[in-house]
């Protein structure tokens, strides 16, 4: 395994990451013990990134119990900000949620420290300079070491970078955004940035949920696609570009899902790619991947297929700023729209 710099932290990491929302019992994986054997295997592997989050079911006490006695060895990352629970005030960034929500998360995952506490979804109705003064103090008293953020835009990214250094407060360290064969926006921005201000990147999405692992055809039954529940699987475009991109992984002697790794850990900004498996099959697919590098002329036949720093279409899961969500943010009161 070789490790990467996880940014200017100084912490190493291996390039494949270990996300676990599919040991949530409510979303994947209801038997604990074998979602505990799993984190296990992986670890036994040489992956030391275990990525959790405050708002992934009981993930965070399946990472609890599976650490016992080997704490020492993994760098621990979770999340905080979105909703737990019907209290407006149970989510967010503000100080007064960031101070409770680290020690119900601490609790459960049963240790004295996070390694890497990161904001998972920055809050426009909140101060950065709040978020990040709470997040200071955290790491001041020892309960977290560094802090980051996921899918935020390159512009709040330097926004609390400039306000870090202003005010004298620590700075976000990490970004995690979504990055895949089909999702490469990235690129444009986002990767400049963090590469600027050595912000180590952990990409999450590589399989492009789901598309990317091979087993999603054109013409092809799918019980997903059947019932309608993710819209980027019955995405003409998206589809289009997985039927291309096959051939590619079959001429390289390659499994899809070894392309889709391979292709998420060879840009020279990202530091580490997030897998989410959900059964020990799946890991051990995935595990048969992490020796594989893909040369120049691979590479060139995805950037023919999918051209650098362009999106073909969209996840389910995409950051929608909010100004695109909230129609009221982008037009003025009828009051004034009159000449």
């Amino acid at each position: 395994m070789q490790y990467r710099n996880l940014g200017r932290t100084g912490i190493r990491i291996s390039p494949y990451a270990l996300g676990t929302l599919m040991f949530a019992s409510s979303i994947g994986n209801p038997d604990h013990g074998d979602s505990i054997r799993i984190i296990h295997k992986a670890l036994d592997a040489g992956i030391n990134f275990v990525d959790t989050a405050d708002a992934y079911g009981d993930s965070e006490e399946v990472v609890g119990k599976a650490l016992k006695g080997r704490r020492d060895n993994v760098v621990l990352a979770t999340k905080v900000s979105r909703p737990m629970g019907d209290d407006p005030n149970q989510q967010g960034t503000s100080r007064r949620w960031i101070v409770k929500a680290v020690e119900n998360s601490l609790r459960r995952l049963q240790t004295d420290h996070i390694d890497l506490y990161q904001i998972h979804r920055l809050d426009p109705g909140t101060d950065v300079e709040e978020t990040l003064s709470a997040l200071t103090d955290l790491i001041r008293g020892g309960k977290v070491r560094a802090v980051g953020t996921s899918t935020a835009p390159a512009s709040d990214i330097v926004e609390a970078q400039w306000v870090a250094e202003r005010r004298g407060l620590e700075r976000f360290r990490t970004e995690q955004p979504p990055y895949s064969l089909l999702n490469r926006g990235i690129e444009r921005e986002v990767l400049p940035v963090t590469q600027r201000y050595g912000i180590g990147t952990l990409v999450w999405g590589p399989f492009a949920q789901g598309l990317l692992t091979g087993r999603v055809r054109r013409d092809q039954e799918n019980g997903l696609r059947r019932a309608g529940l993710f819209k980027h699987l019955n995405d003409e475009r998206r589809i289009d570009a997985v039927e291309q991109l096959i051939p590619v992984a079959a001429d390289a002697g390659m499994p899809m899902t070894h392309l889709a790794m391979a292709f998420a850990i060879a840009h020279p900004g990202v530091t580490s790619a997030l897998i989410g498996p959900r059964t020990m099959d799946h890991l051990d697919d995935l595990l048969g991947g992490l020796d594989v590098a893909l040369g120049d002329d691979v590479l060139d036949r995805i950037d023919a297929i999918v051209p650098p720093g362009t999106d073909v279409g969209s996840l389910d899961q995409a950051y929608v700023p909010p100004a695109l969500r909230d129609a009221s943010l982008r037009r003025r009161p009828p009051s004034e729209r009159s000449a």
